[in-house]
């Protein structure tokens, strides 16, 4: 995808986790910037929803699970039919839950694991022959919780920090094929995942005790043009807010420091309300939950 004034235009653009949130606000904005994009996501009213939206004949949705080997190859067979080899792929499918890890349910930690691990690999692993073709660029949506775990946040932070050696290690992997791989480092966002967040008790206060540049939460519409114009400079990294860059210099001091707040603030917080399990948040969370997770399939 060789850097133009217009970079996506007339471009075919595939965004996981497309019916809200950063999926729908990045599609919105590559369709404004000339992309035909392919909405993926596991409820297909909502995505529909976006498709009509948007301008008719720029976008198409399939209903997929980003862990179903299967079904991923399919719709990326129907996408080449329909609207051509992709040359921008973002991973931005994800899911989250909080609670003491102890009491977690084995399955929704699990859940949460392979849909934003195993599924960002699956989504790249569809589309990288198209990129390949294409020359073009993958972007894996990341989180501070790559760089900082965080208490009652283990499979969250786990995946995220998976993705993110997932992305580093496909970035030198295919370097040499032309195809550029980028990693979104971004910071509490307005989607529904994270107002569901402060819903409980365990996460509102786990953001209340966090810096106030870190708890800050930021417009979706805000993150995902930073994205799109990371897409479209083709950038190793972004990071949104810009400050998060600096979290990469002081990451090796983080676990300490954030495991002697925790040892000093969670009996307290503990006393006050117990903390419990939160189950997958927001409504994303609550529409896989409903579909169910498909059988394995190769």
């Amino acid at each position: 995808m060789p850097l133009a004034r217009k970079p996506l235009q007339g471009r075919v653009a595939v965004v996981t986790g497309a019916a809200r949130g950063i999926g729908e606000a990045m599609a919105r904005i590559l369709v404004e910037r000339g992309a035909t994009v392919a909405l993926l996501g596991r409820e297909e009213s909502t995505l529909a929803e976006v498709r009509d939206s948007l301008p008719a004949g720029r976008s198409a949705c399939w209903e997929v699970d980003v862990t179903d080997d299967r079904g991923m190859a399919l719709a990326g067979s129907e996408i080449r039919a329909r609207l051509g080899p992709p040359s921008v792929v973002v991973a931005n499918a994800g899911l989250a839950e909080g609670g003491p890890f102890a009491e977690s349910d084995p399955g929704v930690w699990r859940r949460v694991i392979e849909v934003n691990l195993i599924g960002s690999a699956v989504t790249a692993r569809t589309f990288l022959p198209d990129l390949y073709e294409t020359h073009g660029f993958y972007l894996q949506v990341a989180s501070l919780a790559s760089i900082g775990a965080a208490p009652m946040m283990s499979a969250y932070c786990a995946s995220k920090a998976g993705v993110e050696s997932f992305a580093h290690s496909l970035q030198a992997e295919v370097a040499h094929r032309h195809v550029g791989v980028g990693i979104a480092y971004i910071n509490w966002t307005d989607t529904d995942m994270v107002r569901d967040a402060d819903q409980h008790a365990v996460l509102r206060e786990l953001r209340g005790h966090m810096p106030a540049p870190a708890r800050k939460v930021y417009p979706a519409a805000y993150v995902a043009g930073r994205l799109v114009g990371a897409v479209e400079r083709r950038r190793p990294a972004v990071y949104v807010p810009g400050w998060l860059r600096a979290t990469q210099l002081v990451r090796a001091a983080m676990p300490p420091v954030v495991t002697a707040l925790s040892r000093r603030e969670l009996p307290r917080l503990g006393a006050r309300e117990p903390f419990s399990a939160t189950g997958l948040l927001g409504a994303g969370g609550r529409a896989d939950q409903a579909a169910g997770s498909p059988a394995p399939r190769g």
